[in-house]
């Protein structure tokens, strides 16, 4: 009878994971990108061609479908060579899976650059999960294999620190932590259960909805208390623990990783004639004043050491001043999101546009 028992509570349990499994196919839950270094060995992309689709949340916001063009981003049109496109660098937030496609950066730049009387092709490189030298290498590809002269980088603030080996968000081009020696550290390849579950809607619901890798997270999830959004607040200052380190002036071991991330960047960017790169710097998107977390203290150490080195350099937070000058229209997608909206990614690719001529 126990026996009898058992069976049929393992029964019952896999026909419960089978019908949700089948509910789920239905719903637009994220699926596999299926991401490794398809193209270029320095670079994780999509297989060429792939279609996969992207949501957020439980309640699955902002569902997308998207495809990888010839050469792995996700793009509407494939990259051939054109001297005359112009190359937007970034990650997750130039990627933008969470808008349609007509309001990604890609689209929203080629569209103002059209306005400014300026129309040139827009080749989106985004790459989500990467940082300051990752980008370097997509322009090395850029200029290699599609003949692109000029550049449009999208800085986050913390994609200098992130240049750092182990910080998580390192495609394969990274510094060693202490002697800040140039390294590469590959992302090693999916396990055979990963591979499996690639292909499972709830197992992609489970960690791609719910972001639970691990079962205990599940538990505190649960019983975690929702917090209501804050209007224009700085995504960086959430953090107590860089609010708790920030201080008037950078911590002098802040300042070299900074100056070490610079040089190794502008060493691997240096514009050849005649080319161009603009870097587009992402910043604080409040007007509330308080002393400014570590990562906001890097990220304006970078800006000028990139001015000092005659870079064009578009400080975002001047266009999100002027934004709030006139409108309290919020510019990020949404409290559980802190990427940019259809309206704060125009702001910016309009800026970049008229930074002329082009």
């Amino acid at each position: 009878m126990v026996a009898r028992g058992v069976l049929f509570g393992v029964a019952g349990a896999a026909t419960l994971l089978l019908e949700f499994e089948l509910a789920l196919r239905l719903l637009p839950v994220s699926t596999a990108t299926m991401t490794g270094y398809h193209v270029d060995p320095m670079i994780i992309g999509y297989p060429p061609g792939h279609q996969w689709v992207v949501s957020t949340g439980w309640d699955l916001r902002n569902a997308q479908r998207l495809r990888a063009n010839n050469l792995g981003f996700a793009a509407d049109a494939d990259f051939g060579p054109d001297p005359s496109a112009i190359g937007l660098i970034g990650d997750s937030y130039v990627e933008a899976s969470m808008l349609e496609s007509g309001s990604r950066p890609a689209t929203q730049l080629a569209h103002a650059l059209r306005s400014a009387g300026h129309a040139r092709p827009v080749y989106g490189m985004g790459g989500p999960g990467s940082s300051l030298l990752d980008y370097a290498e997509r322009i090395r590809f850029a200029r290699q294999r599609l003949t692109l002269r000029d550049f449009v980088v999208l800085l986050e603030p913390g994609d200098v620190r992130q240049s750092i080996c182990g910080s998580g968000n390192v495609h394969a081009a990274c510094l060693d932590p202490i002697t800040f020696a140039p390294r590469v550290q590959r992302q090693a390849e999916p396990s055979a259960i990963r591979r499996v579950a690639r292909h499972s809607a709830l197992a992609q619901y489970i960690a791609g909805q719910l972001k639970v890798t691990d079962p205990r997270r599940l538990l505190a999830q649960a019983f975690q208390h929702s917090r209501p959004p804050v209007h224009g607040t700085d995504a960086a200052t959430e953090s107590r623990q860089d609010v708790a380190a920030s201080r008037p002036g950078l911590p002098p071991d802040r300042v070299r990783v900074v100056q070490a991330v610079a040089d190794a960047f502008f060493e691997r960017v240096a514009t050849p004639a005649p080319g161009r790169l603009v870097l587009l710097v992402d910043g604080r998107r409040s007007t509330r004043s308080g002393s400014p977390s570590v990562p906001m203290l890097e990220r304006d150490l970078f800006v000028k050491l990139a001015s000092a080195r005659g870079i064009e350099v578009i400080d975002a937070e001047s266009v999100y001043a002027r934004h709030w000058e006139g409108s309290t229209l919020s510019l990020e997608v949404g409290p559980d999101d802190r990427h940019l909206n259809a309206l704060g990614v125009g702001l910016l690719m309009r800026a970049v546009a008229s930074k002329g001529p082009w």
